[in-house]
């Protein structure tokens, strides 16, 4: 049998602008439809033709951007809202953990709202009453149940609404991202109680942005996108499907962000460059011939190097001489496609598009990782590597390979340059280039090392 069936249900809200459709109620109902007779740039189809089933004594998760009309998808389980068009089918008692503590009254004490919300939900007063003590234990509320609920922290509040739902024992719970109602302590005992009404055989609807939670409690998984089903069926199938659309995006997004910085370094700078600026090499980039740096270069380029500690403060931006210029950057995946999405772990090369207008025999090429927040993940350049620069001319291209991006999950920034042994900048991109490090395994820090774990046969342990 099943617990919930979704068939063909599409849910069109109206637009709300300040041109009123309806003057009254009257000609609202004159007119015979609040929604059909609007125009299509006057709806919004939150759920396009969605269909699904959730046997009974299943945990099905519902997945998707924020938009995507899974909320909505929740509200017409619940029947806090009616289909458009379509049916909605559900069997057995249902307990809805979308806007918790929503029949509360602020001026009334914690014990007669946990009564009121207790009927709403279905419970009888006798009901209510058996379970009072469990429900006020678990809330964490003992203290204060007899207080206006007015006078309760906002997590206090939440989790007593959380409380009196998850005591109604249905038979199907609506789950609404509601694991945020406690501290870490309170969110295992949310975690638990999921896990004691899997094991009784409730049917459960979970719709989470906790991908994870979803992979581990769900039986199987549907994935919405701007209203529409665009995949159901395995957890870690669709999860991965979903990830995949969103690295999509999310390289679209960086793409976009790279080039709107590239464009307003060229605005900034204008058509022939700067003259002068302010610089440094990257770390490290100076090696032996630090002690030579000097405070003017010829009389084409007048250029002083602040201290090697400024460049970490330096702001993003574009600088140097140009004699030698970065005329492209792009980073590539382990098949040689343009990416700014990576595994940690996996290969990625920058490569750079170089030119040089005359002959040089002094050039240093550098590169620089940071963190999003500034930290200098790590730093090197030719010179450091013992390459000693004979000639550049023309135009090329400079690959610098890494064979595993060992980095944890987050985004990132990219420094490139060109310069003179003693630090003299021909060209230097600080922080113009973004890329993301995507893992699963969620560790923290900057590093990730290639890694494993033993035990000794007494300690037992399971890996998901």
């Amino acid at each position: 049998m099943n617990a919930i069936e979704l068939t063909n249900v599409t849910k069109v809200y109206r637009k709300y602008a300040r041109r009123k459709q309806f003057a009254t109620l009257k000609s609202a109902l004159l007119k015979g439809s609040l929604i059909q007779d609007l125009q299509p740039e006057e709806t919004f189809p939150a759920l396009h033709s969605v269909s699904f089933t959730v046997p009974a004594g299943r945990t099905y998760g519902i997945i998707g951007r924020n938009g995507s009309g899974k909320s909505t998808a929740l509200k017409l389980v619940a029947g806090i809202t009616k289909p458009t068009s379509g049916t909605v089918k559900v069997n057995g008692r249902i307990s809805a953990l979308i806007e918790l503590g929503a029949g509360f009254h602020p001026e009334i004490s914690g014990r007669e709202n946990v009564f009121i919300n207790g009927i709403m939900l279905g419970l009888t007063k006798r009901e209510i009453s058996r379970r009072f003590d469990e429900i006020v234990e678990f809330a964490e509320v003992q203290d204060f149940i007899d207080a206006p609920v007015k006078t309760y922290s906002s997590g206090m509040y939440m989790r007593l609404g959380f409380a009196v739902a998850i005591h109604v024992d249905p038979d199907v719970l609506l789950v609404d991202e509601v694991l945020a109602v406690g501290d870490a302590g309170f969110t295992h005992k949310c975690l638990d109680k999921f896990g004691e009404f899997k094991r009784r055989g409730k049917t459960i609807l979970l719709v989470t942005h906790s991908l994870e939670l979803v992979e581990r409690f769900c039986d199987e998984a549907l994935w919405l996108d701007s209203g529409r089903v665009r995949g159901s069926g395995d957890p870690r199938r669709v999860v991965g499907a979903y990830l995949t659309d969103v690295g999509k995006s999310e390289e679209r997004e960086l793409a976009r962000t790279e080039e709107r910085a590239q464009t307003e370094e060229v605005r900034r700078a204008g058509p022939s460059g700067p003259a002068d600026a302010e610089s440094a090499p990257l770390d490290g980039a100076r090696g032996a011939s630090s002690d030579s740096r000097r405070a003017k270069q010829d009389s084409a380029h007048d250029l002083e190097h602040p201290a090697a500690d400024d460049m970490t403060r330096q702001d993003e931006g574009r600088w140097g001489s140009r004699e030698i210029e970065i005329t492209g950057v792009t980073l590539k995946d382990a098949e040689g496609q343009v990416s700014h999405i990576f595994q940690s772990g996996d290969p990625m090369s920058i490569h750079l598009r170089v030119r040089a207008h005359e002959p040089h025999s002094d050039f240093v090429f550098g590169i620089g990782v940071y963190s999003a927040d500034g930290v200098n993940c790590y730093g090197t350049n030719t010179h450091l590597e013992d390459f000693m620069s004979e000639e550049i001319q023309g135009d090329g291209e400079v690959t610098f390979a890494i064979d595993a991006l060992d980095l944890v999950e987050g985004t990132y920034k990219l420094d490139v340059a060109v310069h003179k042994r003693d630090g003299y900048p021909y060209d230097y991109h600080r922080l113009l280039y973004t890329f993301r490090v995507k893992s699963r395994s969620k560790e923290v820090g900057i590093y990730r090392p290639k890694h494993s774990w033993q035990f000794t046969p007494n300690i037992r342990l399971q890996k998901d």
